[in-house]
């Protein structure tokens, strides 16, 4: 809806809103989905055909009153109206064709949505939870401190004084051009996968207490010493319950999938056995 369009509904509210209106006798009631709130040329338009529209609105709309938007889905539904009942319109074959691919398409998420909500129970989030997190092997955990300097020579030069008894958290703060120098170039704990593969390489072929040769990432130069280590504790059922829950939704809705197309009778077309290039020629469904 353009800006100009939510003026007029706003100041066509005002102006309703200043007249005295007859109360229909419907009104009265509560009103249903099948509620006519306009006619159009004798075409009914209902609270249903408005409260789809509503929905289908992008987010920031939510922030309107609903004073404002029903003015406003009112006059687009209003005058769609009009417009797809105007002379020389006509339904063609291309719109034919897509309002069959938008049904076919609403009535398969609606399908997928079912199967989802039926597809998960607190057993089954346990279950998967009991096997890939609380009873599985989660890796382990690294506590390491760098020193990071632009090149090998100093790197090495950094590494003798260590080898020579110099404390790594003071060079660290003297030398290391990383953020982490300030703070003695600690990195804190990290898991697999989290530091550039170089580092990471490094840091797990380490024991604890032991300081590496330098090592070469594309942020430079480092010294590492790792400083302990850790098995990784499996996070909180709650914290990937969510998680948990899409995975057995995806792996549910994807069998049932398979499973329906297996038991369908279908036949289609190979591509060997047609010019694809036709896929192109969307003149082929008129105008």
């Amino acid at each position: 809806m353009s800006r100009s369009t939510m003026k007029l509904s706003v100041a066509a509210l005002a102006i309703t809103l200043a007249l005295p209106v007859a109360m229909p006798v419907q009104a009265q009631d509560a009103p249903t989905a099948d509620t006519v709130v306009a006619t159009v040329n004798g075409v009914d338009i209902t609270l249903g055909h408005m409260l789809v529209t509503r929905a289908g609105l992008p987010e920031q709309y939510n922030q309107l009153p609903s004073t404002v938007l029903w003015d406003g889905v009112m006059d687009q539904l209003i005058q769609q109206t009009v417009l797809a009942n105007s002379d020389g319109t006509t339904e063609s074959q291309g719109i034919k064709l897509a309002l069959e691919n938008q049904r076919r398409a609403m009535l398969a998420s609606e399908a997928i949505t079912k199967i989802a909500e039926g597809a998960v129970d607190d057993a089954a989030i346990q279950a998967f939870y009991d096997a890939n997190y609380a009873n599985a092997e989660m890796g382990t955990e690294f506590d390491a401190s760098h020193i990071l300097v632009e090149s090998e020579e100093e790197a090495k030069a950094i590494e003798e004084e260590l080898k020579g008894g110099a404390d790594f958290a003071t060079l660290a703060k003297e030398k290391s051009t990383g953020p982490s120098g300030p703070n003695g170039g600690e990195l804190g704990w990290f898991g697999a996968g989290m530091m550039v593969e170089p580092f990471q390489k490094a840091v797990e072929g380490m024991k604890a207490g032991e300081i590496s040769q330098p090592v070469q990432t594309q942020f430079g130069w480092h010294v590492i010493k790792l400083n302990e280590t850790r098995a990784q504790s499996a996070p909180a059922l709650d914290d990937v319950r969510d998680e948990i829950t899409e995975q057995l939704q995806k792996q549910v809705v994807e069998a049932a999938i398979n499973g329906l197309v297996a038991k369908a009778d279908i036949t289609r077309t190979a591509p060997e056995d047609i010019d694809t290039s036709v896929l192109d020629n969307i003149d082929l469904v008129g105008n």
